[in-house]
């Protein structure tokens, strides 16, 4: 996939061929994340990561056990959902038979009482490729500077040797899906759930699809278009709903909440927290996608951030919206 992402950067004419990265951290940080993203994927008016995607609604029913672990407002009743499914990348023409277009993106916005949302970013990975977000903004900055004519070792190589985990992210990916219903989604981070007696929880979210996981061999994919993914939901979801359900990993004392490239072991407990059914498409006009943001970082009472990536995202989110309006 790292190589397969140059060539994409490459027709977009987003590769330099250079060799400096700046370190940046501090409170530029979420701005020059920003900047990054354009600088590897183009200066445009989309998104500046998971450009491309597909806005739905639906419903989330909450289960008894959520309502156990946390006082969360969305825990307590039916809410009303906002769904976008996305590939990644800030490439806004990228196709989704691409291996770049992994992971893909599922984004949920749930309304609360009095106007309140909760939101929630996931991908298809279980893990990120670093564990810091000025980690990441060197990550951004290398793939520009590691284009076919850069200088050997590139960049971007000289991360990966230093990061393995990033690399993994990049060469292990699954093909890509039949569907964004039938494939799983993680939370990138870890947060904390408190209860009405005040008893705490770090958890980390994943999203399992009620039609199971299903991905396109080679064959298959040369039989799909450019837009298949976006073309194929909107059909499904007014044929049957499509439901995922919400789980809550639960931490144990030698697992990092701080460390989002590191995936908690599967032998870890998981809770239901309920179930999120999405049946209906809307009208995914430009202008609608423009004006749909996504807060991760703002979280109701009940839940609270355990991993300070989150404050970052959180700031650099903003940035993205108002440059694409």
């Amino acid at each position: 996939m790292a190589v397969a992402i140059l060539t994409s950067m490459q027709a977009a004419g987003t590769l330099l061929g250079g060799s400096a990265v700046a370190e940046t951290d501090g409170p530029d940080l979420p701005a020059q994340l920003v900047r990054d993203f354009h600088g590897a994927f183009g200066d445009h008016h989309a998104r500046a990561v998971h450009a491309k995607g597909v806005i739905l609604e639906g419903w989330f029913e909450p289960s008894h056990e959520a309502q156990t672990v946390s006082k969360a407002e969305v825990f307590t009743g039916k809410r009303h959902v906002t769904v976008r499914f996305s590939d990644f990348t800030g490439l806004p023409d990228i196709p989704d038979t691409s291996g770049d277009a992994n992971p893909r993106g599922l984004a949920i916005k749930f309304d609360l009482p009095g106007e309140a949302t909760y939101d929630i970013v996931a991908h298809s990975f279980n893990g990120f490729p670093v564990a810091t977000a000025a980690e990441f903004s060197t990550l951004l900055q290398a793939l520009p500077l590691s284009g076919p004519d850069a200088a050997k070792p590139t960049a971007l190589e000289r991360f990966f040797a230093d990061h393995p985990r990033a690399q993994a992210f990049f060469t292990t990916q699954k093909p890509p899906p039949e569907s964004f219903a039938t494939t799983a989604y993680f939370g990138v981070n870890a947060f904390t759930f408190t209860d009405a007696a005040g008893r705490t929880l770090t958890v980390r979210y994943r999203f399992v699809p009620a039609a199971g996981e299903r991905y396109l061999d080679p064959d298959a994919l040369k039989t799909r278009s450019a837009s298949y993914l976006g073309d194929e939901i909107g059909p499904r979801v007014a044929a049957h709903p499509v439901a995922f359900t919400w789980q809550a990993q639960i931490s144990e004392t030698a697992d990092k909440a701080d460390d989002p490239s590191t995936a908690w072991p599967e032998t870890r407990r998981l809770i239901t927290l309920g179930v999120i059914t999405i049946d209906r498409a809307v009208g995914n006009t430009p202008e609608r996608d423009r004006a749909l943001l996504f807060m991760p970082g703002n979280v109701p009472p009940g839940i609270g951030i355990a991993d300070p990536m989150l404050a970052v995202r959180n700031a650099a989110y903003p940035v993205s919206f108002g440059e694409r309006q």
